[in-house]
């Protein structure tokens, strides 16, 4: 389980929805690496994101600390796990939740199910590693979606996260922000990460296929 670990959220990307997700999804399980892949893909989309990659690792994009009942709109944890989810993003940037959620979603969750909570920064990242989720994911919002990797403008943000998360627990770090190649990647390894989460870059690609080749290219 540390294996490099390559994480592309789907988003909402027009490229990555319905039938584009299922086509991307098996672009990703069609990749030989040693590197961890996983799709976070919309909710609407993960039945036949798993029926269409079945060996690809597919997460969800948010879950809500709710039980069966009267919860229109909310998306509840266990039915995820139902149709295939063997992960969840958290707090991410464009969907942010109060720390509450996140422990009570944590309580709920078998232990084998991943979650990874996103942090803007180095001191959001300390408060949701107390949570105890599988990872932890540093993305200085400003970044997110742009062309300059956070590895490169701001490489501190990074070491000083996995630095300040080694100290409390033994959560994972992955960064994110303007991921776009095998050189951000490695670099956020060289930097302590244990992998990026990334979107456009992928997503938007005109090929996606070689996009991942080169995201990969640099792991051993």
């Amino acid at each position: 389980m540390n294996k490099p670990i390559v994480v592309v959220n789907f988003k909402t990307y027009e490229s990555a929805q319905g039938i584009s997700a299922e086509n991307l999804a098996k672009i990703m399980s069609g990749i030989h690496t040693s590197a961890r892949l996983v799709a976070a893909v919309s909710s609407f989309d993960l039945s036949s994101v798993v029926k269409a990659a079945p060996e690809l690792e597919v997460w969800c994009q948010h879950l809500d600390p709710i039980a069966y009942g009267s919860n229109t709109g909310f998306l509840h944890p266990f039915t995820a796990i139902e149709r295939g989810a063997r992960g969840t993003l958290i707090n991410h940037a464009e969907h942010k939740v109060d720390k509450g959620h996140v422990s009570k979603l944590m309580e709920m969750l078998p232990d084998e199910f991943v979650v990874c909570a996103c942090a803007a920064d180095i001191s959001e990242a300390k408060i949701l590693c107390s949570f105890n989720p599988s990872f932890v994911a540093v993305e200085p919002p400003e970044l997110i979606g742009g062309d300059v990797s956070v590895t490169n403008v701001d490489p501190s943000i990074v070491s000083g996260t996995v630095e300040a998360v080694k100290k409390i627990s033994k959560v994972g770090v992955l960064c994110g922000a303007g991921i776009k190649n095998g050189e951000d990647v490695i670099k956020a390894i060289e930097l302590g990460a244990r992998g990026v989460l990334l979107a456009s870059g992928v997503t938007k690609s005109d090929n996606p296929e070689a996009t991942l080749m080169d995201l990969i290219s640099l792991i051993e």
